[in-house]
C-alpha cells in the first residue's frame, strides 16, 4: 500500500560537526598511533580526491516541501565540501546505532591484524582505484576489505582510518557506533532494535559518498490498526491530525508503521544526517535474471559466506529510488546496494571492444533499462494540486490561516481580508516560481535526441532514452551537439567544452581508450582519475569537434565512425548529479536562521504568558468565554508577525540584484552572507592576479660543447637564423634546433575552424615560432604491425615559415639536404599535473629516426635529465628569473635511432622522459593584472589575510606576492627546504631560510626567527629589524610532508604564517583550503580554471572567474576577470549579514511595541480597531521593512566583522533594551492620559472590545511614532552599510509615514478622524504625545550607540567571571598569538 500524501521532512536545526584536524586516523589511543609512527604509518591527512568530475553535494528539504524564497534553485551550497560525514555521529530515529554497534564487535572483535598492510591500501587510495561497491560505504564494506595474502587466501582485515582527519578518537578496544561494521547479515544473537530480526534485516545505515551523505533505510509494512487509528485521529480532529503528523512524519510512522524486513516490507523510510526524513515506496517486479547482471561480478565473487562461482537467479527486482539514486536489493547480502556501480564483464580489453563489432541484444538492452531505468533526467513534476497543498500545509501558511478565521471571528474582516490577500498572492507567486524554475530545470536536464547505435550487430536509429550501459553509438553524427551519457571513447578523437563541469572554457582533447582505461575505470568514485577522465566523455559535455578515425580499410562503415561505449545514464551521469544539487542542496550550515527561530519561540512562550495573564484578566471582567478566547488567542499572533519569513530574506534579495548588475552571478543565495564573515582569501596566481595570456620574453639555450647558456634570445631568427651565412661556424646548433622543435610540437592546440584552441601559454609559445601546424587524425587501428606503411597513419605535422624550410644542418651532399622539413607527431604525453611536464615523439618526414622533446616545471627535468647536460649555473639563472616574476618552462630532448610506428605506440612514458639531454629555458613574462594590487591593498587593511596558491615556480610566486604587495616587500619570506629525506620520509627534517639570505633561519620546531650568527653584518637589507613582519612560502611536497608526518602544531603555525603556497597540485589546494577551516578560519578561493574546482568547492565563499553564468565550479561565479569582484562580494555579503539582523530586530522591535499597545488595551478589555492593524502592519511596517534592506554596502571595508550569531549580548542587550524604552513611553502615555480631565475610559461590553476611548487613541499615535522612528534607529549605517540619506526609497517612507501620523494627530479629516475610531485629545496633550515620541525617538538612539554596546560588555565580563572561563576562542588567532614575536 502506498501513501504519496505521506508527510515532507523536517529539516533538523542541528549538524553534526566534523573537524579536518582530527588527524591520527579513527579508533586508536595514543599507544596505537605511536606505534603506527614508529612504524612510518602515514597520518590520515584528508587527502582530497577532488577533481573537476567530483559528484555535486546535495541534500535539503524533499522536492518543494514549503515555501521557496528563491525563483531559482539554490544549488550553491552543493559545492562547499564539508568534512566527510561517514563518520557523522547524528542519530537516527529508526537505527539503534549503540546496541548494532555491541553485536558488531560480537562478531568482529576478534579480528585486531588490522592494518598490517595499509601500505597497499594507501597506493589503492591514492590512485583512486577503490572497488565498486565503496562508493557507496556502508559501515561493513568501509571497515572490511579483503585481501589476499601471499599463498592466495582471502582474509577480512579492518581498515579503520580510511576517512584520515574525518574519523574522531576512540579508545582501544571500542569503536564509535559510526566506525564500526555496523550492518552485517543477520545472526540469532541480533537485537531487534539494532537492526535485525530473527528473520533479516529491518534497517540498513549507508553512506553515499559521492553525496557525502549517510542515510538509514528501515523497512515498513502497514498496520491496518495503526492506519485505521490514524483516519479516526484525522476526522475526529477536523484535519488538525492530518497537518500535526504531516509536520512530524515520525510519529506519523511510529503510528502507522509496523517494522519489516527490508527484504518483504512494502515502504521505507529514508532518513539522513540532517534529521530530514521521507517515506517511499519500494518497486518490486519479476526478474528472472542472474545476480551478476544487477550487481557485477565483483558483488557475486567476493562474498565469503558462499561458493566463489555461485551466480543465483533472482525471482524478483527489488528498487529503491531516493532522490534519484537508484538501490537495489542484494538477496544474498540482505541489502539495498547502489544501482551506478555496475562495470560489465566483457569490458576487459579494446580490442574486443573494437573490433567485435555486435552491440548489445534487444532482450538485453530490455533488462538493463528495467535495472539502470532510462538514460533521461526527467524530474519528477508534482502537480499544481501537490504544490499548492505543500505550500498552504506548511506551518507558516497554516498559523497565517488560523490567524485569519481567529480575527474574522473577533470581526475584524477588513484586516483579515487583506492579509488573506496578501498570503493568496504570496502562494500564487511561489507557486508560479516554482513552477518556472521546474520548467527551465526540466529543459536544462532533459535532452532527447535520435542516437545511431549498434544492436545485434546492426546500425539502428533510437532515441536517446533508450541507451543503456553497454550500448555502442556514433559520436560522429553531425545532428549531436552534446552528450547523451557517460561514455567511453573507442575510437576517433574529440573535442569537447566541459565548462558546465569546470567553469573554464578551455576545449578539451578526447582520445579512444585504452586497455589500461579499462582496469582503470572504477564508475563508482566520486573523482574520476585523470588517466581515465581523458577519454571520458561527459553527459551535457558539448561537442565542438568530433572526428572519424583514419584507417586503411575505407570501405567498413563502422570503422569509419567514432565510436563510444556508453557507461553510465540517466541520473548516474555527472549532469545527472549536478542537476541533483540543484534539486537538494545541503542545509546550509548559517547559524542566523536557526538562531531567529529560536528566538521566535522565546517570544511564543513570553506570549504564552500574555495569553494567561489576558484570560485571567478577561475572566476577573466578566466577559463573555468566546471573546476571551479569541482575545487571549489574538496575542500570539501579534508575538509572531505575518511578515517575519521574508524581512529574513531581504537583504540577501538586495544584494544579489547589485551583485548581477556588477556581473558577478549566484548559485547559492545563502552563502552571501558567509562573504560578510571572511577571515582568509586565497588566490591563485596565473590568469587571478596576473594576466591569462603570457608574452614569450625570449629563450635561453644551452650552447655546446661549452655547456653555458646563451644570452636571451628573443625572436626565432637569433634563435636559428635561416641562412648559412647568418650562422656561427664554431656553434652547435643543436640544442637551438631542439627547443625551436619543442615549441612547434609539444603543445596541446587544436585546429576548429581554421582556428587553434587550447592551453594560452601554449598558442603564446607556438605563435613565438611563426611555424604553420597542420592536425593530424587519430588511428582507429589497435593491433598495427611493424610491416604497415606509414601511409596508413596521419599524424599532426608541423612547419617552418617561408625562408626556413630546409635544414642547414643537413650535409648538403645528402639526398635529404633539399627535403623541406616535416615535423610528424607520432604520439603525444599530456600535461600530467603531478609529473609536471608533457612531451611528444617526433619525426622528421622520410627518416627513419626520431626525436623526444618534452617540456616542463625545471624542478621536474632534474630526473629526467642526464646530470651532466646541465649548466653550472642551472639554477642560478633560474633563480634570477623566477624571483623577478618571470614563467619558466625547460626543455630537454633526445634522440631515437631507428623508430617506427609500433616502437612508437608501445614506448612507455616512464621510457620516452628518460635519460634526456637538457636543452634551456623559455622565460615568459607574467605582467600582473592592473587591480591586483590594490585589490589586495584593500583586503589587508580590511585585516582580511590574503594567500597566494599557486602550481607555479616557488621564487616566481614570492616575486608576484612582493610585486602585488601580498607580502612585504622589505620583509623575509621564509622558505623550507628538506636537508634530510624527503616528502616521503616520516622522519625528515626541515631547514627554513630566508629567501633573500640564508643566514637568517627559523627555528624548525617553532618557526620562530634564530638569532643571525655574531659575525653577520645586520645592517644590510632585510636585516633584524624586518624580521616582525616575517612570512612562509612553502611547496607543495612540504606542505604535503607537513600535513602527513609533522606535529600538528607545526602544521598550524605554518598554516597561520604561510602566505605563498606554490607547486600546489589541485588536491593540496583542495586540501589547504580545509587545512585552514580547521583552524576556524572562514575562507575563501578566487581562481579561474579546473584545477581550482576542488578549492573552490571547498571554500566557504568560492569565486570562480569564468564567461559561464554558473558552474558546477563555485556558488560565485565574475565574469570580470580580475579579482575586484572578492572585497564587492565581502562588502555585498557584510551589508546583507548587517540588513538581516537589523530587519529581524525591527521585525521583532515592531512585534514588541504592538504587544504591549495590546496588553495595555486589554486591562480594560479594550483593544485596537480593524483599520488600525491595517495602518500599523500594511502602510507602515511591510514598506520601512522591506526598504531597510535596501541600503548598500558601505565604500570602505572596516577592520571589524560584523557579527553572525543572533543569540549573543551584542544583538540581545540593545534590542531587550530598546523593548525596555518603548515599554516605558507607554507606560507613561498610558498612564497621563488616564489623569486628563477630557479623558474618555472604555466601555466595558461583554460581547466585544470597544476601541473608541482615549486610552486607545493615545497608544494607538504614540505607537505609529515607534514603529517609523525605531527603523531609523535600528537602520544600521557605516562601517558596513552607506548610511541612510544614500536609501531615497527608505528616506522617502519615513518622511511620508511621519507626515500621515502627524496628519492623524494634530487635523485628521472627519472621515479619517471616524474610520481609525479616533477620540478627543486636547491640543497640549497631543504636543506631548509627539514630544513623548520624539524623546523616546532621542533615548532610543542614544542608547543603541552609547549606552547598550557597552551594557553588551560589562555583561560579557560579568558572565566570564561568573563562569570562572574565558570565552572560547577561533584556533588561528590563539596560534598566532602564542607566536608574536
Amino acid at each position: 500500500m502506498s501513501f504519496d500524501h505521506t508527510p515532507n521532512g523536517a529539516r533538523a536545526n542541528s549538524r553534526p560537526s566534523y573537524s579536518a584536524s582530527n588527524s591520527r586516523g579513527a579508533s586508536m589511543d595514543e599507544e596505537e598511533f605511536m606505534r603506527r609512527r614508529s612504524t612510518m604509518y602515514r597520518r590520515g591527512s584528508n587527502m582530497s580526491e577532488a577533481s573537476f568530475l567530483a559528484d555535486v553535494d546535495m541534500a535539503q528539504d524533499e522536492m518543494f516541501s514549503g515555501p521557496m524564497s528563491e525563483s531559482v534553485p539554490t544549488a550553491t551550497s552543493s559545492f562547499a565540501h564539508r568534512r566527510l560525514r561517514s563518520d557523522s555521529t547524528a542519530s537516527f530515529e529508526f537505527f539503534d546505532e549503540e546496541l548494532d554497534a555491541d553485536d558488531d564487535m560480537e562478531e568482529y572483535g576478534q579480528d585486531e591484524e588490522a592494518v598490517e598492510d595499509e601500505d597497499v591500501l594507501g597506493a589503492l587510495e591514492r590512485q583512486g582505484s577503490f572497488d565498486a561497491a565503496d562508493t557507496f560505504l556502508e559501515p561493513e564494506l568501509e571497515e572490511d576489505v579483503l585481501s589476499v595474502n601471499d599463498n592466495g587466501h582471502a582474509r577480512r582485515r579492518s581498515q579503520r582510518s580510511r576517512k584520515g582527519s574525518g574519523a574522531s578518537k576512540s579508545s582501544r578496544g571500542t569503536r564509535s557506533s559510526v566506525d564500526a561494521p555496523l550492518l552485517r547479515r543477520h545472526h540469532s544473537g541480533g537485537s531487534d532494535t539494532s537492526g535485525y530480526r530473527s528473520g533479516g534485516r529491518v534497517s540498513q545505515k549507508i553512506y553515499i559518498l559521492s553525496e557525502d551523505m549517510t542515510i538509514v533505510v528501515a523497512g515498513f509494512k502497514t498496520s491496518l490498526f495503526g492506519f485505521a487509528l490514524y483516519v479516526c485521529i484525522c476526522l475526529l480532529t477536523a484535519g488538525l491530525g492530518y497537518l500535526i503528523f504531516r509536520w512530524l512524519p515520525k510519529w506519523y510512522v511510529k503510528l502507522v508503521g509496523r517494522s519489516a524486513e527490508l527484504s518483504k516490507c512494502d515502504w521505507v523510510v529514508v532518513e539522513n544526517q540532517w534529521g530530514e526524513m521521507i517515506v517511499q515506496d519500494t518497486q518490486k517486479q519479476p526478474f528472472g535474471q542472474s545476480l551478476s547482471s544487477v550487481f557485477g561480478q565483483s558483488e557475486t565473487g567476493k562474498m565469503m559466506d558462499y561458493d566463489e562461482y555461485d551466480d543465483p537467479i533472482m525471482d524478483e527486482l527489488r528498487i529503491l529510488d531516493y532522490r534519484y539514486i537508484r538501490f537495489c536489493f542484494h538477496p544474498l547480502k540482505d541489502k539495498f546496494i547502489s544501482g551506478n556501480v555496475w562495470k560489465d564483464p566483457t569490458w576487459s580489453n579494446m580490442e574486443a571492444l573494437t573490433t567485435v563489432r555486435a552491440g548489445i541484444d534487444s532482450d538485453e538492452q530490455e533488462n538493463r533499462e528495467r535495472i539502470f531505468g532510462k538514460n533521461e533526467i526527467n524530474i519528477e513534476m508534482k502537480t499544481t494540486t501537490q504544490l499548492l497543498m505543500d505550500e498552504a500545509f506548511h506551518p507558516f501558511y497554516v498559523f497565517q490561516i488560523a490567524s485569519i478565521l481567529l480575527w474574522s471571528m473577533d470581526k475584524y474582516y477588513y484586516y483579515a481580508g487583506c492579509i488573506f490577500v496578501i498570503s493568496v498572492a504570496s502562494i500564487t507567486t511561489t507557486l508560479l516560481e516554482t513552477k518556472a524554475t521546474m520548467k527551465r530545470l526540466r529543459e536544462i536536464s532533459k535532452f532527447e535526441c535520435d542516437i545511431r547505435v549498434l544492436r545485434s550487430g546492426f546500425w539502428r536509429y533510437v532515441d536517446s532514452s533508450e541507451l543503456v550501459p553497454g550500448d555502442v553509438y556514433e559520436i560522429t553524427d553531425p545532428n549531436l551537439g552534446q552528450f547523451p551519457c557517460d561514455s567511453l571513447l573507442l575510437s576517433g578523437d574529440a573535442i569537447v567544452n566541459e565548462s558546465m563541469l569546470t567553469g573554464e572554457s578551455v576545449p578539451v582533447s578526447k582520445t579512444p581508450a585504452t586497455d589500461e582505461t579499462l582496469e582503470r575505470i572504477n564508475l563508482s568514485a566520486t573523482a574520476m582519475h585523470a588517466d581515465v577522465a581523458k577519454h571520458m566523455l561527459f553527459s551535457g559535455t558539448k561537442i565542438i569537434r568530433a572526428r572519424r578515425p583514419q584507417d586503411g580499410d575505407k570501405d567498413q562503415d563502422e570503422e569509419a565512425a567514432a565510436l563510444a561505449l556508453v557507461v553510465r545514464t540517466g541520473f548516474n551521469t555527472t549532469k545527472g548529479a549536478l542537476v541533483r544539487s540543484m534539486l537538494f542542496p545541503k542545509p546550509s550550515g548559517f547559524k542566523f536562521y536557526r538562531d531567529s527561530f529560536r528566538y521566535i519561540s522565546v517570544m511564543a512562550c513570553i506570549a504564552g504568558v500574555g495569553f494567561i495573564a489576558s484570560f485571567i484578566n478577561f475572566i476577573r471582567l466578566g466577559l463573555e468565554w468566546h471573546l476571551i478566547i479569541v482575545r487571549a488567542l489574538d496575542l500570539i499572533t501579534i508575538v509572531v508577525p505575518p511578515a517575519l519569513p521574508a524581512t529574513l530574506t531581504i537583504g540577501t534579495n538586495f544584494a544579489l540584484g547589485r551583485l548581477k548588475k556588477k556581473n558577478i552571478f549566484c548559485i547559492s543565495p545563502q552563502r552571501v552572507n558567509v562573504g560578510g564573515k571572511l577571515d582568509v582569501m586565497c588566490f591563485d596566481k596565473t590568469g587571478t592576479l596576473t594576466e591569462d595570456g603570457l608574452d614569450v620574453l625570449g629563450v635561453r639555450v644551452v650552447s655546446r660543447p661549452a655547456n653555458r647558456f646563451t644570452d636571451l634570445l628573443s625572436h626565432t631568427s637569433a634563435l636559428l637564423p635561416g641562412a648559412t651565412y647568418e650562422r656561427d661556424p664554431t656553434y652547435d646548433y643543436n640544442a637551438n634546433r631542439a627547443i625551436l622543435y619543442t615549441m612547434a610540437t609539444c603543445h596541446s592546440l587544436r585546429i576548429v575552424d581554421d582556428e587553434f584552441i587550447g592551453d594560452p601559454l601554449d598558442l603564446k609559445m607556438f605563435e613565438f615560432t611563426g611555424w604553420q601546424y597542420e592536425e593530424g587524425t587519430e588511428r582507429g587501428a589497435v593491433n598495427a604491425t611493424e610491416e604497415e606503411d606509414d601511409l596508413s597513419l596521419s599524424p599532426s605535422v608541423a612547419r617552418p615559415p617561408q625562408g626556413y624550410e630546409f635544414d642547414l644542418d643537413v650535409d648538403q651532399d645528402s639526398p635529404n639536404s633539399r627535403r623541406p622539413i616535416e615535423l610528424g607527431v607520432l604520439k603525444s604525453f599530456e600535461f600530467v599535473s603531478h609529473l609536471r611536464r608533457a612531451s611528444v615523439i617526433v619525426r622528421q618526414f622520410g627518416e627513419k629516426s626520431g626525436d623526444v622533446y618534452v617540456k616542463g616545471a625545471p624542478e621536474a627535468m632534474k630526473d629526467i635529465c642526464k646530470p651532466e647536460s646541465f649548466p653550472a649555473d642551472y639554477d642560478d639563472l633560474l633563480a634570477y628569473y623566477t624571483q623577478r616574476g618571470f614563467r619558466v618552462i625547460a626543455c630537454a630532448s633526445k634522440h631515437i635511432f631507428k623508430l617506427n610506428w609500433l616502437k612508437v605506440q608501445k614506448m612507455k612514458r616512464e621510457e620516452a622522459e628518460s635519460n634526456l639531454d637538457f636543452v634551456g629555458f623559455i622565460v615568459f613574462e607574467n605582467k600582473l593584472k592592473p587591480i591586483s594590487e590594490s585589490v589586495i591593498s584593500e583586503l589587508r587593511d580590511a585585516d582580511i589575510r590574503t594567500v597566494m596558491c599557486t602550481g607555479d615556480n616557488i621564487l616566481t610566486a614570492i616575486s608576484v606576492a612582493r610585486e602585488c604587495g601580498l607580502i612585504d616587500r622589505n620583509a623575509h619570506c621564509f622558505v623550507p627546504h628538506f636537508e634530510e629525506g624527503d616528502a616521503h620520509t616520516p622522519l625528515a627534517k626541515l631547514t627554513w631560510e630566508s629567501v633573500d639570505n640564508p643566514v637568517y633561519q627559523l627555528d624548525e620546531h617553532t618557526l620562530k626567527p634564530l638569532p643571525p650568527p655574531p659575525e653577520h653584518d645586520s645592517s644590510l637589507p632585510y636585516d633584524v629589524s624586518n624580521l616582525r613582519n616575517y612570512s612562509i612560502a612553502v611547496t607543495g611536497d612540504v606542505f604535503r610532508w607537513l600535513v602527513d608526518y609533522a606535529n600538528p602544531k607545526l602544521l598550524q603555525q605554518m598554516l597561520v604564517l604561510g602566505q605563498v603556497f606554490a607547486r600546489m597540485s589541485p588536491d593540496e589546494k583542495h586540501e589547504m583550503i580545509e587545512k585552514l577551516q580547521s583552524i576556524d578560519y572562514c575562507a575563501g578561493f578566487c581562481g579561474d580554471g579546473a584545477n581550482d574546482c576542488g578549492a573552490l568547492k571547498a571554500a566557504d565563499v568560492g569565486i570562480s572567474l569564468s564567461e559561464a553564468e554558473a558552474s558546477v565550479a563555485a556558488p560565485f561565479t565574475s565574469r570580470v576577470f580580475d579579482i575586484s569582484c572578492v572585497p564587492e562580494v565581502i562588502r555585498e555579503g557584510r551589508a546583507a549579514l548587517v540588513t538581516s539582523f537589523s530587519c529581524f530586530k525591527y521585525m521583532s522591535l515592531y512585534s514588541a511595541i504592538q504587544f504591549t499597545s495590546v496588553s495595555f488595551l486589554y486591562a480594560t478589555a479594550s483593544n485596537l480597531g480593524d483599520f488600525q492593524f491595517l495602518y500599523i502592519d500594511l502602510l507602515l511596517i511591510l514598506p520601512i521593512a522591506i526598504f531597510m534592506g535596501w541600503t548598500g554596502p558601505y565604500r570602505e571595508l572596516s577592520r571589524k566583522r560584523p557579527t553572525a550569531s543572533l543569540v549573543s549580548r551584542k544583538v540581545l542587550t540593545p534590542l531587550l533594551g530598546q523593548i525596555v524604552i518603548c515599554i516605558l513611553v507607554q507606560f507613561i502615555g498610558w498612564e497621563f492620559v488616564r489623569k486628563q480631565s477630557w479623558y474618555q475610559p472604555p466601555v466595558i461590553d461583554r460581547d466585544h472590545s470597544n476601541s473608541h476611548n482615549s486610552e486607545n487613541t493615545t497608544l494607538y499615535l504614540l505607537s505609529c511614532y515607534q514603529y517609523i522612528l525605531s527603523a531609523i534607529v535600528l537602520s544600521v549605517g557605516p562601517p558596513f552599510r552607506q548610511s541612510m540619506r544614500h536609501n531615497m526609497p527608505f528616506v522617502i517612507t519615513m518622511f511620508v509615514a511621519l507626515a500621515i501620523s502627524s496628519y492623524m494627530l494634530f487635523d485628521p479629516a472627519p472621515w479619517l478622524y471616524k474610520l481609525m475610531e479616533l477620540t478627543f485629545l486636547s491640543s497640549v496633550f497631543k504636543i506631548f504625545i509627539l514630544v513623548l515620541g520624539i524623546g523616546g525617538f532621542c533615548c532610543m538612539y542614544l542608547s543603541e550607540r552609547l549606552v547598550f554596546p557597552r551594557l553588551a560588555k560589562a555583561i560579557g565580563k560579568l558572565y566570564i567571571k561568573m563562569r570562572g572561563r574565558v570565552k572560547e576562542r577561533k584556533q588561528y588567532k590563539v596560534t598566532l598569538e602564542k607566536m608574536r614575536i
